[in-house]
């Protein structure tokens, strides 16, 4: 009696699988699960075995696992979302590793290698003596870089958030314009997708402007990985670069600059907008000196994808964090994000939404010197419209408007 027991029970658990699977592998609504389920007339035990493997699920076919506390992802996932997400993973660790990983091949090709190193110390010698300052003077030209900011790579990216670029004004193309971004997030995003590539169609949208997005000066240190930074067009965001290319003869030219820095960075946090600007004067004052009028741009979700590890203000967490930014330049942020399997952890952004709005120009004199005075008038001008540019679009692009408020400090 009891091997009959037995085989009965498998029999159920045999015939409650292949209902599982078929709703798993076809379009079977949840409804009919149920039925087939209870047809079967499977023991109480296997049909609470089945209820809780579907409880939760309210008509989709996505079956989502959560074990240990981990939440993973579901194992019927379209491969478009799956490429998706690669996309967003090889990005990040591009960025985050890249550099250390750059120097490391450097090393192992000059130590470890008999002929291949006098290549390399080629390649070093023209790095460093010859096109050392390339990022301050306009980066690659148009013929170096439009295959990577046309790469299908960064499409999976920018569908991936999905990142949204927005016009609000048209740019005349025959001026330069100063793009400054805000938030900077964790590693500007969405500025990212929408100005280092031309998959948004910037170029459709303002034509006749050249983007150029601004990065450290560090970047272009580093053998190997600096080649991926110029690709897109990058250029650095020091004070000479920022005038070479607002100063350009017969305009066109919109330059990308995230105002508030690695600073900003360690204040951002899920739901919140902390942005950096009363104490940011320098890109005012060469906006004047120049005539380049400036343009809000601002970021809606950029902060919501990711969360960092508790660091408030006065921790030893955060005075290590900023000791390492004063010395390297670069924000030692511990972000919380999702992995490419699973949505509980990891360094990969997390799925949500960002919406690059671009605001209406703030036109400004060209002052060869302006005065104190001067550099403070328009900066209040410009936080005038970056706020009104918020106020007026957070109640398209954010789930609380009412109790969303931007702190500028």
């Amino acid at each position: 009696m009891t091997t009959f027991t037995g085989i009965y029970y498998i029999y159920n658990a045999i015939c409650a699988t292949h209902v599982i699977l078929q709703y798993v592998h076809s379009s079977y609504n949840i409804d009919a699960i149920f039925k087939q389920l209870y047809w079967r007339k499977s023991r109480l035990s296997i049909r609470c075995v089945c209820v809780c493997a579907f409880e939760g699920i309210t008509r989709r076919r996505e079956i989502e696992m959560e074990l240990l506390g981990v939440k993973f992802a579901p194992l019927n996932t379209p491969l478009e979302r799956r490429l998706q997400t690669l996309a967003a993973a090889a990005w990040i660790m591009m960025l985050v590793f890249g550099g250390f990983t750059s120097c490391v091949i450097t090393a192992l090709l000059l130590i470890y290698t008999s002929v291949v190193r006098y290549f390399f110390l080629v390649y070093l010698a023209w790095v460093f003596f010859i096109d050392r300052e390339t990022c301050e003077r306009g980066g690659r030209s148009d013929s170096w870089i439009l295959w990577m900011r046309n790469h299908a790579w960064w499409h999976y990216f920018c569908a991936y958030f999905p990142i949204k670029l927005v016009k609000t004004a048209d740019l005349d193309p025959s001026k330069n314009y100063l793009l400054c971004t805000f938030p900077h997030g964790v590693l500007c995003t969405g500025a990212f997708g929408a100005f280092a590539t031309d998959v948004l169609g910037f170029h459709k949208l303002y034509p006749g402007l050249r983007v150029r997005m601004l990065t450290l000066g560090q970047h272009f240190n580093m053998p190997l990985f600096r080649e991926f930074v110029y690709s897109f067009g990058a250029c650095s965001a020091s004070a000479r670069s920022i005038e070479h290319l607002v100063s350009v003869p017969g305009g066109g030219r919109a330059t990308v600059l995230a105002v508030g820095g690695a600073s900003e960075s360690l204040k951002c946090k899920p739901g919140t907008y902390r942005v950096i600007l009363k104490r940011r004067k320098g890109f005012v004052r060469i906006a004047l000196k120049h005539g380049a009028p400036l343009v809000p741009v601002f970021s809606f979700g950029e902060t919501d994808l990711y969360s960092q590890v508790d660091n408030p203000e006065g921790s030893l967490l955060r005075y290590l964090q900023e000791m390492l930014r004063k010395f390297t330049g670069i924000a030692p942020v511990l972000p919380i994000g999702r992995g490419l399997f699973q949505y509980s952890f990891g360094i990969v952004p997390r799925r949500r939404p960002v919406t690059v709005v671009v605001g209406a120009a703030l036109n400004v004199p060209k002052i060869s010197e302006p005065t104190r005075e001067q550099i403070d008038e328009y900066q209040k001008k410009f936080i005038e419209k970056l706020v009104e540019l918020f106020e007026t679009h957070k109640h398209h692009y954010l789930p609380n408007p009412e109790n969303t408020h931007l702190i500028i400090d």
